[in-house]
């Protein structure tokens, strides 16, 4: 689900930076920070409320985890399109305080102000990555994943190569995509289903709310910071390269959507059966997870790594091959910051593995450290003394710092939650 997510995600900038040009793809890059912190909510009622509805569901109690569910995802409609609404109000003003003048702005406050339209289904589908899993739905969600994918590319193609609406048309398209992510799950749990979750009347719950928001609080603030992170990434290459760095970076990031969402996907899929053995006191398959869990990740980072360093080339090329300048410091960029997949699995599935364990504090720490206090340091500091390539190790000096941080926490907490 989150490798197709990353990828329809990504469409929309293939697309404008071929056949809109630079500075409309810049301008996607530049604005993108914005709904990553605006979509957190989701990310953060998701894996918080899956955790909470998961153990629930494994001490045997059906019935209130229903309730939960449901209570959690209307919840998240109001707060969806309250934040849509207002943030609509902000649009220029943030677009200029990110660096954006001239033509960069215009095309900044014109892809935002039409993807708030579908925020808030963004965020729904962000949530339900979560609870498919928690309901034993895992496929479901990954086929309403593709189906949103495939619209989205659809009507790139459309609006875009053949109808030629520009910057727009790829907005609109994205928003069609996400309208679908969040209504289809919508209408599946509201009506008759098989799964373990269904959408019914409830109440307030204001204590499993409040825990699912601070044992979510790690997402939270991943979310968060890695927008504050992004939008810093930008004004540092603006100074130090100008749009074209932009640009690079933004092709970076697409790449590293997909490498980041085979561990996101996998540390999401793993969070509710932990949960769910956790409430059910099974520790020895908590304990076979775990370790199952850290081979993997461990091997998968040092094939990413292999991977990356092979596609730096014609990956580049597919988004900016017609710059050879850009092109030149997309691929050194590319080669240096692909070395943080080697240990920046670790980390995401540390910070995932303690909110599975209703640990939202060591987890929200993790997160803070990596996404926040470490990237903001380092690409403050880095680039001062040297230059533009100090950005591009700015991400793997983070998750080396980070790594750290993550072996301590999961070594002391080992006899607690029995995980070892």
């Amino acid at each position: 689900m989150m490798i197709f997510t990353s990828i329809y995600s990504i469409i929309d900038g293939l697309f404008v930076s071929n056949f809109v040009g630079k500075t409309a793809f810049a301008a996607v890059n530049l604005i993108m920070p914005v709904f990553g912190a605006l979509s957190a909510i989701g990310f953060m009622l998701g894996t918080g409320g899956s955790a909470i509805v998961a153990k629930t569901l494994g001490e045997k109690k059906n019935d209130l985890a229903n309730q939960y569910f449901s209570m959690l995802i209307y919840a998240l409609i109001a707060g969806g399109i309250t934040i849509s609404l207002l943030a609509q109000i902000f649009v220029r003003p943030v677009s200029i305080l990110l660096g954006a003048e001239g033509e960069l702005l215009e095309y900044c406050v014109l892809y935002c102000r039409i993807m708030l339209i579908s925020l808030p289904c963004f965020m729904l589908q962000c949530a339900f990555q979560s609870f498919f899993v928690a309901a034993e739905k895992q496929k479901l969600g990954l086929y309403v994943s593709i189906g949103s994918g495939v619209i989205n590319m659809i009507f790139d193609f459309l609006f875009i190569a053949v109808f030629h609406w520009g910057i727009a048309g790829a907005a609109i398209a994205t928003a069609l995509g996400e309208l679908f992510g969040g209504i289809f799950p919508m209408v599946y749990f509201a009506g008759k289903n098989t799964s373990l979750l269904k959408l019914t009347g409830t109440k307030f719950y204001p204590k499993p709310l409040l825990k699912a928001c601070t044992n979510g609080s790690s997402e939270l603030l991943s979310s968060l910071s890695s927008s504050l992170v992004g939008a810093l990434y930008n004004l540092q290459l603006l100074r130090f390269a100008g749009e074209n760095g932009v640009a690079a970076y933004g092709t970076i990031m697409y790449v590293n959507f997909i490498f980041a969402a085979i561990y996101l996907g996998y540390s999401m899929g793993c969070a509710p059966i932990v949960s769910y053995n956790y409430g059910a006191e099974n520790h020895p398959e908590l304990k076979n997870l775990f370790k199952k869990s850290v081979r993997a990740i461990v091997c998968c980072g040092v094939v990413l790594v292999t991977v990356a360093q092979l596609l730096a080339v014609p990956l580049a090329a597919i988004f900016v091959g017609y710059d050879k300048a850009l092109f030149e410091m997309t691929c050194q960029g590319f080669r240096i910051c692909a070395m943080s997949f080697l240990i920046s699995g670790i980390n995401i599935f540390g910070s995932s593995f303690f909110t599975a364990l209703n640990n939202g504090l060591l987890s929200a720490l993790i997160s803070f450290l990596r996404t926040l206090v470490f990237q903001v340091s380092i690409i403050l500091i880095l680039p001062s003394f040297l230059g533009l390539t100090g950005i591009w190790l700015s991400g793997i000096t983070a998750e080396f710092l980070t790594l750290i941080v993550t072996v301590t926490c999961l070594t002391l907490n080992r006899k607690k939650y029995h995980y070892v």
